[in-house]
């Protein structure tokens, strides 16, 4: 379980710097930026609470909830995808490198979820 948390929390770190960078560096009027902090606030707050549901699921050990929060967390592996292409489309060397250590994060995260656990229930569903 600590195993699966840390892995979540590593990825919820990893957006929240993600977005303090993009708020560097805004590209427009509509935007997230430090000239704008209720935005930001705003902005953080969501990223917070969509990273509640996979935390509160890697609190359990059944299947069926390892398996919702993997893909949960798939569309989070999606959304630094994203950000990928957002960087190659504004030639951006920092958001092109968030973007690939988030998505390499969310898989193994994804990995971990998965798969914590699985020798117990093998050795429970053998004897």
């Amino acid at each position: 379980m600590l195993k699966k948390i840390s892995m979540l929390l590593l990825t919820l770190v990893l957006a929240i710097v993600t977005l303090l960078i993009a708020a560097s560096k805004p590209t427009g009027p509509n935007t997230v930026s430090f000239d704008d902090p209720v935005g930001l606030w705003t902005s953080l707050g969501m990223l917070i609470v969509l990273f509640l549901p996979p935390l509160i699921l890697s609190l359990f050990n059944h299947l069926a909830v390892k398996i919702i929060s993997a893909i949960y967390q798939g569309f989070i592996v999606l959304t630094f995808f994203g950000l990928i292409l957002v960087g190659l489309i504004l030639p951006s060397v920092p958001i092109i490198v968030l973007g690939l250590l988030g998505v390499a994060t969310s898989i193994c995260s994804i990995i971990v979820t998965v798969s914590v656990g699985l020798k117990k229930e093998r050795l429970l569903t053998n004897s």
